[in-house]
């Protein structure tokens, strides 16, 4: 049974912890492995090179805007592909489990469930919406 007095809450939970995760994702790429770095190991995967800065982007845009809880629904499906190219081209030769030389594939699949789950629920509590053409904050519903 869903409790529906904290389930909003609990996707609050969720979206903010996948926005913060792709943005820790995208501060990676950026500035550790640096934009050229990481366009590199696309390149050596066999990826078009364009295609790491449209992740870098995809990964702030989709981190701020679930945050913000802004089309939360949408953006977690949009997210997916990323989550599903680091499994196929990244780690599935790896293995299961993430602890194993170069991350298994036990993490990512497990991120995009949580997107999924994500689409699911919707945005929950204290999300920004467009009402109108304006911004407005969702009220937590009554219980």
């Amino acid at each position: 049974m869903i409790d529906t007095r904290t389930a909003p809450y609990a996707a609050l939970m969720l979206r903010v912890s996948l926005g913060l995760l792709f943005l820790a994702h995208a501060g990676l790429k950026f500035f550790v492995f640096t934009p050229a770095g990481t366009v590199g190991f696309f390149q050596s995967l066999g990826l078009p090179a364009a295609l790491a800065y449209v992740t870098i982007l995809a990964e702030v845009i989709g981190a701020l805007l679930l945050i913000s809880g802004l089309f939360a629904r949408y953006v977690s499906l949009a997210l997916l592909p990323i989550l599903i190219g680091a499994i196929v081209f990244v780690h599935a030769q790896n293995g299961w489990l993430f602890s194993n030389e170069n991350g298994g594939w036990e993490f990512p699949a497990f991120w995009a469930l949580a997107l999924i789950v994500q689409s699911l629920l919707g945005s929950g509590a204290y999300a920004l919406s467009l009402e109108g053409g304006r911004v407005t904050l969702q009220q937590v519903p009554a219980a």
